[in-house]
């Protein structure tokens, strides 16, 4: 939210103590990130939060040094955790699926096979950094990986094709059991060093450097399963108003006429 808020205000030519905020600007805001090519799901996200910080705001709407750092802590009162809270302070960047593609072929040709597939393995089952080491040579067996989701436990499914990947670079490296993602010395690898290969695999292929990190590639996944269920959705409603107009073809009031 932080972040939002400074750009809506960028275009003021003051910079005074403090700024009086208008719903004309935030919507304006809004309009913006459409034209600097945002997703549709991105500006969703954007808008709730940008109207409840407004709705924060005192009567006449200033926006004083401390102003965001009071909303953060009023968050946190009202039940909110850390992370939800500072999620409203900033909104992560979107990688593209092109740029997700362009991040496989760039490490296929360098021959980085286990960022290739550490990167696939973020991108396909939305786990966290934190779950990595949770991929392990069983659950590549077993095509599922076990994962706490706001505290319970639920299995993610490795689609097909990345468990055959799994399976192949398994048996070339030699490992056997435990963790799929190691270091040379057969240690799990750390958060640190995950996320140093993906930024040097986003430099390495021109992937703009905010969004060198696994939280851009479970963003993807989460986006894209998004898309997929309102696509379904857009089906199943086209599928039942053709059937509803069959119905009325057959006993429509005025068809008995």
């Amino acid at each position: 939210m932080r972040e939002a808020m400074e750009t809506a205000l960028q275009d003021r030519t003051a910079a005074p103590a403090e700024l009086t905020v208008t719903w004309e600007e935030v919507c304006r805001y809004l309009d913006s990130l459409a034209a600097r090519g945002r997703r549709r799901e991105t500006i969703q996200v954007y808008r709730p939060k940008l109207e409840a910080f407004y709705h924060f705001l005192p009567e006449d709407k200033r926006v004083a040094a401390d102003t965001l750092e009071l909303w953060r802590a009023a968050l946190l009162r009202e039940g909110y955790s850390p992370g939800t809270a500072n999620t409203e302070e900033e909104i992560q960047p979107e990688l593209s699926r092109t740029e997700y593609l362009r991040l496989l072929a760039t490490a296929r040709n360098l021959g980085r096979e286990r960022t290739y597939l550490m990167v696939k393995v973020f991108a396909l089952t939305g786990i966290r950094v934190s779950e990595l080491n949770r991929v392990t040579v069983r659950a590549v067996e077993e095509g599922r990986v076990l994962t706490a989701c706001d505290g319970r436990a639920q299995y993610v499914l490795i689609p097909a094709c990345l468990r055959k990947e799994l399976t192949v670079y398994l048996r070339r490296v030699g490992i056997t059991a435990g963790p799929v993602f190691v270091t040379r010395s057969g240690r799990p690898m750390r958060r640190t060093q995950v996320s140093g290969e993906i930024r040097t695999l986003c430099r390495d292929a021109r992937v703009d450097g905010d969004k060198s990190n696994p939280r851009c590639l479970r963003r993807l996944y989460q986006v894209t399963q998004e898309r997929i269920r309102d696509s379904v959705q857009i089906l199943a409603e086209q599928a039942h108003e053709r059937m509803l107009e069959e119905e009325q073809l057959t006993v429509g009031w005025e068809q008995g006429s």
